[in-house]
C-alpha cells in the first residue's frame, strides 16, 4: 500500500536516529572513562597527557593516509585558528578533570558536571545571543539543590574530598568554554576529522604544564596497568566519544544533546560501584534524582517554549 504524504512524517527515518545514537554512544564512553582513569592508581594528569599524545598520533596517521590515498588536504590555517582556542581549554579541562577523578568520587564528579545544561543557557545568550528560556531555567533550582545534597551527604568511607570537588568545578568551567568555542568552530564549517586532529596536539600542549607540575618524576608511566588505561582512553574517548559528540553537534540541537547526557551521571555512578567498589549514601539518592530531573525539565521546557515562540512568530 503506498504511503500518502500525510503519513510520511510518521515514518522513522534511519538518518534521524544517527545524531541521538551518536550522543548516547559518546555519553556511555565518557561514563566508562572515569572508571578507566581510576583503575591504575596513577596521577590523572599523567594519564590525561599520554592519552592526548596517543590520540594525536592516531588522528594524524589517519590524516596522512587520507592525504596520500585520497588527496584530501591537511587542516587549513583557518581551521587551526578556529580550533586552537577550544583545544587549549580542552587540554586544561582534561588535565584538571583527570586529576580530580583520582581525588574525589565519580558520583561527585559526574553530578557537578550535570549542571552544564543549566549554566550553558545564559552563556549562550552572552556569546551567541541565544534567548534564554527563563521558564525552563527555573527548574534548575532542583539540580542545584540536588548537588548540595550529593556533596553534603557522602558516605563516611567515601573517596570524595573538598580538593577534588574544587578541581572538578575548575575543570567544569573550562569544559563549558570549550563547548562554546567548539560550537563557534563548527559554525565556520570545520569538519569533525579536522577538528579532532587539530584539537588533540594543541590540547596536549595545554595539558603539559599541569601534568609536569602535579606528576613531577612520575610523568613517564612505569607499569602495564597505566599504559593499558592510556590506550583504552585514547580510543574510547580520544577517538570514539569526542568524534561522536562533534559529529552530533552538527545535526542535533544542543538541548537534545543535553537531555541525552543528563543520564550520564547515573551511568558513571553505577559503573564505579560495579568496577571500583565506590559506595553512595542513601541520603545522596534524592539529590542525584533531583539533579537528573532538574536537567531534563530544563531541556524539555526550554524546547517547548522555543517551539511555541516559533509558532507564534511564523
Amino acid at each position: 500500500m503506498p504511503i500518502t504524504p500525510a503519513e510520511e512524517p510518521r515514518k522513522l527515518r534511519p538518518t534521524a536516529l544517527l545524531g541521538p545514537l551518536a550522543v548516547l554512544g559518546a555519553s556511555t564512553c565518557f561514563a566508562l572513562s572515569y572508571v578507566v582513569i581510576k583503575w591504575p592508581g596513577t596521577p590523572g594528569s599523567v594519564i590525561a597527557w599520554w592519552r592526548l599524545a596517543v590520540a594525536t598520533v592516531l588522528w594524524w596517521v589517519f590524516l596522512i593516509y587520507r592525504r596520500f590515498a585520497k588527496g584530501v588536504p591537511f587542516p587549513s590555517r583557518a581551521t587551526w585558528r578556529y580550533v586552537t582556542p577550544a583545544a587549549l581549554l580542552f587540554g586544561a579541562n582534561i588535565a584538571v578533570m583527570f586529576t580530580a577523578a583520582t581525588k574525589t568520587s565519580v558520583a561527585h564528579l559526574e553530578f557537578i558536571n550535570a549542571l552544564a545544561p543549566i549554566v550553558l543557557a545564559p552563556l549562550g545568550f552572552l556569546f551567541f545571543r541565544e534567548r534564554p528560556q527563563w521558564k525552563a531555567l527555573r527548574w534548575g533550582v532542583f539540580s542545584f539543590a540536588g548537588i548540595a545534597i550529593v556533596l553534603s551527604f557522602g558516605p563516611a568511607n567515601g573517596v570524595a574530598t573538598v580538593e577534588g570537588d574544587l578541581l572538578v568545578a575548575t575543570a567544569f568551567c573550562a569544559f563549558l568554554s570549550y563547548l562554546l568555542l567548539t560550537k563557534r568552530a563548527r559554525a565556520h564549517g570545520v569538519t569533525t576529522v579536522d577538528f579532532m586532529a587539530v584539537m588533540m596536539p594543541v590540547a596536549m600542549v595545554a595539558a603539559t604544564p599541569v601534568a609536569l607540575l602535579i606528576a613531577s618524576d612520575a610523568f613517564i608511566p612505569d607499569n602495564s596497568k597505566t599504559w593499558g588505561s592510556i590506550f583504552i582512553l585514547a580510543v574510547l574517548t580520544g577517538v570514539i566519544a569526542h568524534s561522536l559528540l562533534v559529529f552530533a553537534q552538527k545535526i542535533v540541537p544542543i538541548a537534545t544533546i543535553s537531555m541525552i547526557q543528563a543520564g550520564q551521571p547515573a551511568q558513571s555512578t553505577f559503573l564505579a560501584w560495579v568496577f571500583l567498589g565506590e559506595t553512595i549514601s542513601i541520603k545522596q539518592a534524592p539529590g542525584m534524582a533531583l539533579v537528573i530531573i532538574g536537567s531534563i525539565l530544563v531541556v524539555i521546557t526550554g524546547k517547548r517554549s522555543m517551539e511555541n515562540t516559533q509558532k507564534f512568530t511564523s
